[in-house]
C-alpha cells in the first residue's frame, strides 16, 4: 500500500500577512504540508478581535491561522530586520499584504530577501497593484468589491441600493490566485534556478473571475445567468437559471403550458408564462413533492439553507466540510476542512491556531538553530514577543 504524501511538505513558509487575504492562501498551503511561519506584530493580527472566543482566540482568527506556527516580531526593533532576513534566506516562500512599500520600509522588500535567497518566492498581495496610481489606497474587500463593479452590478439586477455582500470574495480571490502562482513560481524555480516576485492585485483577481466582465468589455446589456429564487408553499427554493430557461425545462417536460396560440404576442407570452411558473411552484402542497417534480424536469435545485444548517447536512459528514480542532481551552472547537481531496496525498488542517509568539523559540531553533539563550536576547531586546494564553474575552 503507498504511503499518503503530504504535497508541499518540504517547504518552508514565512508569513507577514493578516486579515484575509494573505492569511487564507497560506492556510491553504498549511494543510497542504507546508511549515508556515506566521510573523505576527506586537499589536497582533486585526481578526483576533473577530467572533466568538475560546482561550482568548477567536473563531475568525482560529479559520484562518490553524496550523500555522507564529513568531511575534517589532519590525520597528533595531535587529529585527536581520533576523527575518536570516529566516528568509531559509524560506521557500514568502507572504504579506501589506500597503505596497511598507515592507521596504522595514528593509524587507523582494530586493532584499532576493539579495539573500535568490530562489525565493514572494507573494505580495495589495488592492490595486504594487505600482499603480491607486497602490496606495486603503483596499479591504468591500472597497474591490464596488471598484471592480461587483455591487454596481448586483444593484442593477435587483433595482436597488447597492450593498456588500456578507463574504469576502475580493480576498479569497486573490488568495486562490496568489496560490496559483506561486505554484507555477515553484515549479519555474526548480526548473530554472530563479526566484519571482509576485504582484497579485485583489482587483485583477476580481475581473479575471468575473464570468459577466465581457458583457462590459463588449459594452453590452448584460443578461443574468445566475439562480433564481421561487416561492413556494413552504418557503423558498433556487434553481440554476433565469426564468426563460425554467420555462424551457418545465415546458419540455409537460411540467407546465401558456395555453397561448402561435400569434401570441412576445409581451402577452412573458407575462403569462411568469404567472404559470410562478403558480406551478407554488401549487406543490410540500417542498419534497416540489422537488421530485423540479427532479423529474432535471432542472437543478438547491434549499436556501441557514449558514448553522450547512455543516449538519449529510453531504457536509460525506465532505468532511468541518473538523474538530483543539480550542487551547482543555476542548474543541470546530473550523471549516480543506476542501482538496486527493487519491493519494493529504490536504487537512495540521493543528491548532497558534497564541502569538508561541513557537519563537522553536522556529528560531528548527530554523536557525538558536539556542536558548540567544532567542532569549532576542526577546530582551523586543524583537521577540511572547502573549500569555489569555482567559476567554
Amino acid at each position: 500500500m503507498l504511503a499518503v504524501l503530504d504535497p508541499l511538505a518540504s517547504l518552508k513558509v514565512l508569513d507577514f500577512s493578516r486579515v484575509v487575504a494573505g492569511p487564507f492562501a497560506t492556510r491553504m498551503l498549511a494543510d497542504l504540508g507546508a511549515d508556515v511561519v506566521k510573523v505576527e506584530p506586537p499589536d497582533g493580527d486585526l481578526t483576533r478581535l473577530w467572533g466568538a472566543k475560546t482561550a482568548n482566540l477567536s473563531g475568525f482568527y482560529t479559520q484562518q491561522n490553524v496550523g500555522k506556527r507564529n513568531i511575534s516580531v517589532d519590525l520597528k526593533a533595531e535587529g529585527a530586520a536581520a533576523l527575518m532576513l536570516r529566516l528568509g534566506a531559509e524560506a521557500d516562500i514568502v507572504v504579506e499584504n501589506y500597503r505596497p512599500g511598507v515592507m521596504g520600509q522595514f528593509g524587507l522588500g523582494y530586493e532584499a530577501f532576493a539579495a539573500v535567497n535568490p530562489t525565493v518566492v514572494m507573494l505580495s498581495i495589495s488592492g490595486f497593484g504594487q505600482n499603480s496610481s491607486w497602490s496606495q489606497r486603503a483596499a479591504y474587500a468591500p472597497i474591490i468589491h464596488a471598484e471592480s463593479g461587483l455591487l454596481g452590478r448586483q444593484a442593477r439586477f435587483d433595482q436597488n441600493s447597492p450593498i456588500d455582500p456578507m463574504l469576502s470574495i475580493a480576498d479569497t480571490n486573490a488568495a486562490l490566485h496568489g496560490l496559483v502562482a506561486v505554484l507555477a513560481a515553484l515549479r519555474l524555480r526548480d526548473q530554472e534556478g530563479v526566484g519571482q516576485h509576485i504582484d497579485m492585485a485583489m482587483l485583477n483577481a476580481m475581473t479575471v473571475t468575473d464570468d459577466y466582465a465581457h458583457h462590459a468589455l463588449d459594452q453590452m446589456p448584460t443578461r443574468r445567468l445566475g439562480g433564481t429564487v421561487w416561492a413556494t408553499s413552504e418557503g423558498h427554493i433556487l434553481t440554476a437559471g433565469n426564468e426563460q430557461s425554467q420555462w424551457f425545462q418545465l415546458s419540455r417536460s409537460g411540467a407546465v403550458s401558456d395555453g397561448l396560440g402561435p400569434d401570441a404576442s412576445v409581451e402577452d407570452k412573458i407575462a403569462v408564462r411568469h404567472q404559470v411558473i410562478t403558480d406551478w411552484y407554488k401549487s406543490f402542497p410540500s417542498t419534497e413533492q416540489l422537488v421530485k417534480a423540479l427532479d423529474a424536469a432535471n432542472v437543478a435545485w438547491a434549499e436556501i439553507r441557514e449558514p448553522e444548517e450547512v455543516f449538519t447536512t449529510e453531504a457536509a459528514a460525506q465532505r468532511r466540510l468541518s473538523v474538530e480542532v483543539d480550542d487551547r481551552a482543555g476542548s474543541t472547537r470546530r473550523v471549516v476542512q480543506s476542501p482538496y481531496h486527493f487519491s493519494n496525498a493529504r490536504s487537512e488542517v495540521r493543528g491548532w491556531a497558534p497564541f502569538r509568539g508561541e513557537h519563537n523559540q522553536v522556529v528560531m531553533t528548527d530554523w536557525l538553530g538558536m539556542i536558548e539563550s540567544e532567542v532569549a536576547q532576542l526577546a530582551a531586546a523586543g524583537v521577540l514577543l511572547e502573549e500569555e494564553p489569555g482567559e476567554d474575552g
